[in-house]
């Protein structure tokens, strides 16, 4: 009994540990991270083994460990974030507490609870009240938390310590210091940032879309997925990840909004537009869930009706995904493209699959209709992300491509030109 509880325990901690070094080895940043709080922790745990140091700080040390312990996150956003409401917070409600024990200190041995209990009573619940607004919920519940701790504590305890103001002032410098040490850390080893892993996961996401709606409309116009073309039936489900990943993308862009200006990516840079991209696919994979809906239906259309629109559906897809990959490379390059246009116009004029068919029961011919309606809605929906993707480059100033530098070149020249010749 004891053996084999044994040998389960290993085998237990055998894959646990597997799938550590797997996810160390496939994101190595995450593993750098961890590296990271060690060694933060190292530098502000110095405040409390030196001597000198932890007299400074008035034995108050232990709190710039837990504000690294709190503060320091993944992405420079995450800690920038963290930091910015927690060292606010502690401040206003440091200075708050403060103010409420100098009052409540002259109202007398009577008074002074009656100050204190009400004032906790009614601050506590009106920060409290305010984590339910949206927009203070999105940016800064976690600092409307300190705040309700600090000032709880501090309205608290100022009734039975007597040097409040040099406690305040001890705990707000060590929170000061460790979060000073987070943020520089997090920026200045490894920084990994929350910008670029939205537009990561944008790119990404438009990928898999082109992908999928590539895959659905082959497996449904081959006949089903063989035990050899597994590999179709993979991309096929891409979409399900876009679905999936609107919380993902708000965090991200939430975060990134707290980020200076790194990279490609400068300060005041759009990525709420990215969101308004994430929900415009987000919609295309909506249908194209559907879409797979057609493909494991159990009402199949004859597989004459289908060769009849095989080709106008696949060249309808195939024009649909090309502009989903141009997209995606407008994205990751952060250049305006000369070939969109012309590709959304092939789209475009490629027009309705011809469902028109004689003396074929409705019934046999519904399901293919069905599929061709969606792929007509899906290129519809294609032109709304191409507009969103649009409206990123003019607000995000994205650079000309090669061809269309020359020809604005080219065309100014022509001009000069002109002039000169009107001139003679």
């Amino acid at each position: 009994m004891f053996l084999s509880l044994f040998v389960a325990l290993k085998s237990k901690a055998t894959k646990f540990f597997k799938r550590a070094w797997k996810t160390g080895m496939d994101e190595p940043k995450k593993f750098i991270h961890c590296l990271k709080v060690g060694m933060c922790l190292s530098i502000v745990s110095l405040f409390y083994y030196t001597r000198p140091l932890y007299d400074g700080v008035g034995g108050n040390a232990m709190w710039a460990v837990m504000t690294v312990v709190v503060v320091l996150e993944y992405t420079v956003g995450g800690t920038l974030y963290k930091g910015f409401n927690r060292a606010t917070a502690t401040l206003l409600a440091g200075s708050l507490g403060v103010g409420i024990h100098l009052l409540a200190s002259k109202s007398g041995d009577r008074g002074e609870p009656i100050i204190r209990g009400a004032s906790v009573f009614l601050i506590a619940s009106a920060a409290t009240f305010s984590r339910f607004i949206p927009e203070v919920k999105s940016r800064f519940d976690y600092g409307v938390l300190i705040f309700i701790l600090t000032f709880s504590l501090v309205s608290v305890s100022g009734y039975r310590v007597d040097k409040l103001f040099d406690l305040a002032q001890q705990r707000l410098s060590t929170i000061a210091i460790g979060t000073s040490m987070c943020i520089f850390i997090s920026i200045l080893v490894f920084p990994v940032w929350a910008g670029t892993d939205l537009h990561r996961l944008v790119i990404r996401n438009m990928d898999k879309l082109a992908e999928s709606l590539d895959g659905c409309v082959s497996t449904y116009f081959d006949g089903g997925i063989r035990k050899s073309e597994e590999e179709p039936g993979k991309k096929a489900q891409g979409y399900k990840c876009v679905l999936n990943s609107k919380a993902s993308e708000e965090s991200l862009a939430n975060l990134a909004r707290w980020e200076p200006g790194h990279g490609c990516f400068g300060f005041s840079y759009p990525w709420g537009q990215y969101l308004k991209i994430g929900t415009a696919m987000r919609h295309c994979a909506c249908c194209l869930e559907a879409l797979n809906g057609c493909i494991n239906s159990d009402i199949q259309a004859p597989e004459f009706i289908k060769k009849h629109l095989s080709d106008g559906c696949m060249k309808l897809s195939s024009h649909s995904t090309d502009v989903l990959k141009e997209l995606s490379n407008i994205i990751k390059s952060m250049e305006k493209s000369s070939n969109i246009d012309t590709l959304l116009g092939d789209m475009k004029n490629q027009g309705k699959p011809d469902a028109a068919m004689t003396n074929v029961p409705l019934m046999d011919i519904l399901p293919v209709v069905t599929m061709a309606s969606l792929l007509i809605e899906i290129a519809a929906r294609i032109e709304n992300i191409t507009d969103t993707v649009d409206d990123l480059a003019a607000m995000a100033d994205f650079k000309a491509t090669k061809d269309q530098s020359s020809e604005k070149s080219t065309l100014q020249d022509e001009m000069e030109n002109m002039k000169e010749l009107q001139e003679v």
